[in-house]
């Protein structure tokens, strides 16, 4: 197996083994594909997921990809408050936090989640 699948696959259980969703501070769970960036806020003792967006719906395509994951969190932590959500984990799954998935985080941040 190459070794970037293998340390991903090391991150993404190491990560997940520390992070849990209650109802009190349910989990904000990031996935990235090679065209769009998606984001759930997901309450693990339910199993249910609260708020889901993704960059898809986004409308303006020509911005850069960092610009829309920070429009995205920026959305979902509006939706968020209107749902009474105001603290989350952060979950970014097996990626390195840097580039979309930290923007996303700190468009999260503005819109006013906390982390």
């Amino acid at each position: 197996m190459d070794d970037k699948i293998k340390q991903q696959k090391k991150r993404r259980v190491r990560v997940r083994g520390k992070i849990f969703g209650t109802s009190d501070r349910p989990r904000l769970s990031v996935h990235r594909s090679n065209h769009y960036i998606s984001a759930q806020i997901i309450d693990d003792d339910k199993r249910q997921t609260l708020v889901g967006l993704t960059s898809k719906g986004l409308p303006d395509k020509k911005s850069s990809p960092v610009e829309r994951a920070g429009l995205l969190g920026e959305q979902l932590a509006k939706i968020a408050t209107e749902k009474k959500i105001k603290k989350v984990v952060f979950d970014r799954g097996s990626y390195r936090f840097h580039g979309q998935v930290r923007a996303l985080a700190e468009g999260a941040r503005k819109g006013g989640l906390e982390f």
